[in-house]
């Protein structure tokens, strides 16, 4: 049985890393401070404090045990290092034109795990990432969005 590894950029890799480093070191050991000093406080059915701090921590706990099996299973990929001839690849930064809204904007194709659209970040797996896949510059691509079709015109792509 072969899991299928998930694909993430070193860039991405490297921002979860941290992540599940700073709730190691940073904030689990505030929550288990908090719970400490809720516990001294005597009653615990009443204890809101205890409650919020234990809901943390096992949220927190879960985070962690979620980063690290997705980075352990994760195939990481340098995407300056990908000979891709001119395609949109997985970890492009691809620069399109908006036909309708006469804009341009830019985004990458990440794994679902680091994608984050206020960073223009798009999971592999959105439709418009799939549209994108293996065309070039030039290429027109159109996306089937809820509220219609939306077309766009790939004006560069970058291995960054």
């Amino acid at each position: 049985m072969s899991m299928k590894r998930t694909p993430l950029t070193q860039a991405g890799a490297e921002r979860l890393r941290a992540e599940a480093i700073h709730l190691k070191k940073v904030v689990r050991p505030a929550i288990i401070a908090a719970i400490a000093e809720a516990r001294a406080h005597g009653d615990l059915k009443e204890n809101a404090e205890y409650h919020a701090a234990r809901e943390q921590q096992s949220f927190t706990e879960g985070r962690i045990r979620h980063l690290e099996s997705e980075l352990s299973g994760a195939q990481v990929i340098d995407i300056t290092k990908l000979n891709a001839g001119g395609k949109v690849v997985f970890g492009a930064t691809v620069t399109l034109y908006d036909t309708h809204k006469d804009v341009e904007i830019a985004y990458q194709i990440v794994g679902d795990l680091e994608s984050d659209i206020k960073e223009n970040r798009i999971a592999i797996t959105s439709p418009i990432a799939r549209a994108m896949i293996g065309k070039q510059e030039g290429d027109e691509i159109i996306v089937n969005a809820p509220g219609g079709e939306l077309e766009y015109e790939i004006i560069s792509i970058e291995y960054v």
